[in-house]
């Protein structure tokens, strides 16, 4: 009887045993479907979370992203890659998936390369035939002078790059969506949607024209220079369009220093030229104000060969004719628009959509991946993003740390836009000459304005320094070595026009968050406890 007892308690431990197995290889099962629907990312699909009466935001293990990301350019595919890398879901929202053809955004500074390599999407300038831009070439009434990168001091990979914007962007939308947290998708946002003044999500239109509602604890906005969603995140956001460019390419030329940006100062605004491929040159004429000559007419064209063309370097001259009988004109304006954030709760505003500055020097992809990294390094530490309230007072710090960088080649650009175009005044084309003749210098004449230039070297001080210095350069040269009543006239009016161009646009990006930012609140702000 004994024996039969222990066999029969055998068997059913055995069938135990069995159906505990079969129970926990259903239920793993069960969990991996719901972690592939959950995973499955489509471009004409519902996204994470379509509304409140599908999933409570606030509910732990729901499908609602952690981050929306509107806008899936430069910034925003830098952000979506950096963030899901991290694990944190995010949904990007962008108007147009297919690759972008633009005229600008094609030369990455050093110091941007530097933040490429730090976000780990270095590898997206491989493959698109991105040139290595090793400085700057500059050309002023028959002369010439050449500056280099500061790039003793960095691996032997680091310099600028350029290429086509398109395959560029492209190709970072291709690495973040590789990362099965997030999600791509091609709609229009039409609006922020607010609840009590916190922004919980966005409204948009779909690719089918469906209009619907995604929500999550921090919506970014980076939707470009057009933004339509900037107007209650931002203070003022006016913008200045001090002139516009018309872009064309130049095919199977060499410059006269390879592996070079090329600025012409020219009469009345500078010319670039720069590589995009092994075999291509884009060239950028500026046009100051809003309105341009006619391409449809002819009245571009004609502007170009009778106005430009004779100041171009002759070894330039032919094919950038050559290139304006082609046609493929195309003309885009030049913008900016200084940083003033409206901290709001459960938003955040980056990329052209929040700060631009002329493209004379090509410093805004360097600044919206240097800010892309910043932020990066502020979210990490977060676990959860869901106290929008704490989240705005921490992320107040993002203005403030951004400001060494940002105002640097912010306050370059603009500057130096105003001082290479030509005036009537003569203390104006003084300050341009004077300002070629000290780059012209070398040394640490041309070494420090190309380190802040390069982004490698973001130090508003050492800005302030060489504009004092050449201003000192300048006036000497008027007042030596006899300064007659004329020269000292000039002289005093080079410090006023000067000041007139160089004091505003430090104004405008804050005096003491510039230079003093260790001074405002913001800086020490902690990550809130989670």
């Amino acid at each position: 009887m004994a024996s039969v007892v222990a066999e029969m308690t055998e068997h059913y431990l055995f069938a135990a045993i069995v159906a505990s197995i079969l129970a926990f290889l259903l239920l793993a099962r069960i969990r991996g479907r719901k972690a592939a629907r959950g995973r499955k990312r489509t471009d004409d699909g519902a996204p994470f979370a379509v509304g409140k009466e599908q999933c409570d935001s606030d509910a732990d293990g729901c499908g609602v992203p952690d981050v929306i990301v509107v806008g899936a350019g430069v910034a925003g595919s830098a952000l979506a890659y950096t963030l899901g890398k991290d694990g944190r879901r995010v949904h990007v929202i962008e108007r147009d998936l297919t690759e972008p053809d633009r005229i600008v955004g094609e030369l990455l500074l050093p110091g941007g390369y530097v933040k490429l390599v730090e976000l780990g999407l270095q590898d997206c300038v491989e493959g698109i035939d991105a040139q290595r831009v090793l400085g700057y070439a500059f050309f002023k009434d028959g002369r010439s002078s050449k500056l280099a990168y500061p790039l003793e001091k960095f691996h032997s990979d680091v310099a600028g790059r350029s290429f086509r914007h398109g395959r560029f962007v492209q190709s970072m939308r291709q690495k973040a969506a590789t990362l099965p947290n997030v999600r791509l998708e091609q709609g229009t946002a039409t609006s922020l949607i607010e609840e009590n003044g916190t922004i919980k999500g966005v409204l948009y239109k779909n690719k089918a024209g469906e209009e619907l509602k995604a929500f999550a604890p921090l919506t970014i906005v980076c939707d470009g220079c057009f933004s339509n969603l900037r107007k209650s995140l931002c203070c003022s956001p006016k913008v200045d369009v001090p002139s516009s460019c018309v872009g064309f390419v130049l095919e199977n030329c060499e410059l006269p220093f390879p592996n070079h940006g090329h600025v012409v100062l020219a009469d009345p605004s500078p010319i670039l030229f720069f590589p995009i491929s092994s075999n291509e040159v884009r060239c950028l004429v500026d046009v100051p104000g809003r309105k341009v000559p006619s391409i449809a007419n002819g009245e571009m064209a004609s502007y170009l060969k009778t106005a430009v063309a004779p100041q171009i370097p002759a070894q330039l001259r032919d094919p950038f004719v050559s290139a304006i009988d082609k046609g493929n004109l195309r003309t885009a304006a030049n913008r900016s628009m200084p940083a003033a954030p409206h901290p709001t709760p459960g938003a955040l505003l980056m990329g052209d959509a929040f700060n631009m500055r002329h493209s004379l020097t090509g410093g805004g992809m360097t600044v919206a991946l240097s800010d892309v990294a910043l932020l990066h390094n502020l979210l990490k530490p977060l676990r959860d993003l869901r106290d929008a309230s704490s989240l705005c007072n921490y992320l107040e710090s993002f203005y403030t740390l951004r400001k060494p960088l940002a105002s640097t080649i912010n306050t370059l650009a603009d500057a130096l836009y105003k001082v290479f175009s030509a005036s009537p005044d003569p203390a104006m084309n003084e300050i341009s000459q004077a300002c070629f003749d000290y780059l012209s210098l070398g040394g640490v004449f041309s070494d420090g304005p190309v380190s802040l230039l390069s982004g490698l070297n973001p130090r508003p001080l050492t800005l302030v320094a060489h504009l004092f210095a050449m201003a000192i350069y300048g006036v000497g040269r008027l007042l030596l070595p006899f300064p007659s009543p004329r020269r000292m006239w000039i002289g005093a009016r080079f410090i006023s026009g000067a000041s007139g161009i160089v004091l505003p646009l430090i104004k405008a990006e804050g005096v003491r968050q510039m230079f003093f930012p260790a001074t405002v609140p913001a800086y020490y702000r902690t990550p809130p406890a989670n």
